[in-house]
């Protein structure tokens, strides 16, 4: 009977869960055939969960994580190659052993701050500026990073923990400034002491195993805690208690019981899952990470959208790999993170060409005949033509995974980056184009970017390329997940929203979720009764991306059939706003939530909340002084329209918004006086127009608004709001023919509009 125990404990992962369920329970029985008492029976079956399609967020007591020194019992060679790699490095106790800088005296001048770098009875400390704008001595508590940089983390009240701006080149053995180009103010949350570099959650998740960030909203302050320092090698393949129980009582005979994350087993896809945990730009779901689920049940990965990416999906700002790689044909063809890095030592497995070459022909890719520069060149490496890459943190050069062909012609057509001119820099686009045409031919291949970047860049009528990029599966699932997003911008076309509600049943839960999100922005209260299946769907993400669309609807009158599933991912979702109230993002999306939950003094609450912790967010301030107008408080809305004007004068928006505040408390005058300047610094809104226009003509100056249209559509050819405003003015002042001459066009646009053929017919 022992035999049998063992049977099913070493294969639960592969035996059926009911089949499981059945074992069991014949074991029992044998039990107590056998004449064994009952208690001893049901201390011998092992625990089997009923089945369900939600992971669980439980915590993993530190205690089941056993370090780094129990695995190297075992498994020396994978010890050897981890120890000194980034993981073990990522983060460990400052002293003389682990601090690469001098901190002999250093003195370091950046953007007006002076700060120097000492030690003091055998501690290190950094005098720099603080959160009041003053200099401070701070103790470096801890180090993160070995190479090309290393930084180091200070101790703030509240459990905060403080990377400082200043970090040490481990190359060039001198201190730099993160952001030399960029001036900080004391006062700012980009600022070090703040939340842009805090370590609790900006970087502790990845850098140690087992983390619990721990935030409290209500006091702003965290009790971060973790199992292990670093990247260990139970961060990577998980707690390792029941896996050495498992060595320990099978010996010779062990097999994996499942037990274990990113092994010879783990396909390749699910792999790159695993590992994109930490090398993926995201929003967190969870509290914390228990190897439950998978990657979509904790974590959301950024979309292709700017600034960090550019509108091509090239990246622009520090992605982690993740969001570039799965747009490869190499994901596609399942090419894996291991395929190229070495596991343990997280280096290239081999050096040039070679790397490329274990799956790519040399003979066919490593000539010059492909390449067109001499080989043993710069020019003739695939990475430097297919893995272009940027700096990132100062010295740190990262390249971007995608492994796309060059395509200059792109380049001319949406403004984007190409390999060609990155190298040659006294070249145009134009010319890298003509070259390649020249070479190769005409490019035969189409890419998605060609759907996804006019919809980014808020082209009319854009929304027909993102429907067909969304779509076609041929294409990337965050490729189309991030045209998804993207449609609300063109919610006014009807076909928008109905076919925005087909993509719930997608095979991609990132297609799935990213429709959900889109949805959540249209909030049209006809949406939730196709919205409420996705409650039970098997991806936390999902989950969690419908609710914040369905709160809409009234609880109470949730269907049945749904509460259930309605209360357990209500918890889900408020597990998910407390995790991200230290973001601003976050206290907005709860406010947001509050607000179409009708409270609109409580979601006032939640936008001030918001600017608490980030006081220049002037895109949570516009929504605030929205609220504000909303709620009468006229003044208050006021004063926040001018603190961003004074705060972002470049800023279009505010203007604009501002200037409708205005009209509709009839100060026409001030209303034009603020219109004006949003055409001015947001010249591809048609709306700023089309309101200033209507301004004018409301104070009878028929001139001014005709040259505001007219104005509007020399920066905006053939807008239909804005020439069918022309058309009805022309009307209305007796200039008939120029009004059935843009009523023509119209008709001839937008063939599909009936009523441009109606107002034509009415002019003849």
């Amino acid at each position: 009977m022992n035999t049998l125990f063992k049977i099913v404990k070493m294969n639960k992962k592969y035996i059926p869960h009911t089949l499981q369920v059945s074992l069991l329970l014949s074991i029992s029985l044998l039990l107590f055939s056998c004449g064994e008492e009952k208690k001893e029976a049901y201390k011998k079956i092992p625990t089997v969960k009923t089945k369900t399609i939600y992971a669980s967020t439980d915590s993993i007591p530190d205690a089941h994580f056993l370090g780094d020194k129990t695995c190297k019992e075992c498994h020396q060679d994978q010890f050897k190659k981890w120890k000194g790699s980034h993981h073990d490095k990522s983060m460990d106790v400052a002293t003389r052993e682990t601090i690469l800088a001098d901190f002999k005296g250093e003195v370091f001048k950046s953007q007006g701050v002076s700060s120097s770098f000492f030690k003091r009875n055998g501690e290190f400390f950094a005098n720099t500026e603080g959160p009041d704008g003053k200099n401070h001595d701070y103790k470096i508590e801890y180090v993160f990073g070995i190479t090309p940089l290393q930084q180091y983390i200070v101790k703030f009240p509240n459990g905060h923990y403080q990377c400082l701006r200043q970090a040490w080149d481990t190359k060039k053995n001198k201190w730099f400034d993160l952001y030399p180009d960029f001036k900080v103010v004391h006062s700012e949350w980009l600022h070090w002491s703040r939340g842009g570099l805090n370590w609790n959650n900006m970087c502790a998740d990845c850098h140690s195993t087992n983390v619990r960030k721990q935030y409290k909203q209500d006091d702003h302050s965290y009790d971060t805690k973790f199992a292990l320092i670093n990247v260990s090698c139970e961060a990577c393949h998980g707690p390792g208690k029941e896996h050495v129980a498992d060595v320990k009582e099978q010996g010779e005979n062990y097999r994996d019981s499942g037990t274990m994350q990113m092994t010879l087993e783990t396909s390749p896809k699910e792999l790159v899952d695993q590992c994109a945990r930490c090398h993926m730009r995201r929003e967190m779901l969870t509290d914390r990470f228990n190897f439950e689920g998978t990657m979509l049940d904790h974590y959301y990965p950024q979309l292709l959208t700017e600034p960090t990416y550019y509108a091509d999906g090239q990246i622009l700002d520090e992605d982690y790999v993740y969001g570039s790689f799965v747009q490869s044909k190499m994901y596609h063809e399942n090419v894996t993170c291991t395929n190229c890095h070495d596991a343990h030592t997280l280096e290239r497995k081999f050096e040039g060409n070679k790397l490329c070459a274990q799956c790519h022909e040399p003979k066919r890719y490593d000539t010059e005949e492909h390449s067109f520069h001499k080989l043993g060149t710069e020019g003739a490496l695939c990475i430097n033509c297919h893995m272009p890459g940027r700096f990132y943190m100062g010295n740190d050069f990262r390249r971007d995974h995608s492994f796309r062909i060059p395509r200059p012609d792109l380049s001319v057509k949406h403004g984007t980056p190409n390999a060609c001119v990155g190298c040659h820099k006294d070249k145009t686009d134009q010319w890298a184009a003509d070259v390649l045409v020249k070479l190769k031919g005409a490019p035969k291949e189409n890419h998605f970017s060609d759907l996804l970047v006019p919809g980014l860049k808020r082209v009319p009528d854009a929304h027909a390329k993102l429907l067909q990029l969304a779509k076609d599966t041929i294409y990337p699932e965050i490729a189309r997940a991030s045209a998804i997003i993207e449609l609300p911008n063109y919610r006014d076309h009807a076909i928008v929203r109905k076919q925005l509600l087909s993509f719930l049943n997608d095979e991609s839960p990132m297609v799935r979720a990213s429709t959900a999100d889109a949805l959540n922005e249209i909030s049209d209260p006809a949406n939730v009764s196709y919205l409420l299946p996705l409650l039970k769907d098997e991806k936390r993400a999902v989950r969690i991306k419908a609710f914040g669309a369905i709160a809409i609807m009234d609880e109470t009158k949730i269907p049945s059939k749904y509460k259930a599933a309605f209360e357990i991912v209500k918890k889900e979702y408020f597990t998910y706003l407390d995790g991200i109230s230290d973001f601003v993002g976050g206290r907005i999306n709860r406010a947001n939530y509050i607000l179409k939950k009708g409270d609109l003094q409580g979601a006032i609450k939640g936008y001030e909340s918001a600017l608490e912790i980030d006081n220049i967010n002037n895109m949570a301030r516009t929504n605030l002084a929205n609220l504000y107008y909303q709620n009468g408080e006229l003044e208050k809305a006021e004063k926040a329209f001018k603190t961003i004007i004074k705060q972002e004068p470049e800023y279009g928006a505010t203007y604009y918004s501002y200037g409708l505040l205005l009209a509709e408390l009839k100060r026409t005058e001030d209303a034009i006086e603020q219109l004006e300047l949003a055409t001015v610094h947001m010249s591809d809104n048609p709306r700023a127009y089309y309101n200033l226009s209507l301004l004018y003509d409301g104070i009878q100056n028929k001139k001014k608004a005709e040259s505001t249209i007219i104005r509007g559509l020399k920066a905006l050819p053939q807008n239909e709001s804005l020439l069918y405003l022309l058309a009805y003015h022309y009307a209305n002042n007796n200039q008939k023919e120029k009004a059935k001459n843009i009523a023509l066009q119209l008709v001839e646009l937008f063939p599909n509009n009936s009523q441009y053929f109606t107002f034509l017919q009415q002019l003849n």
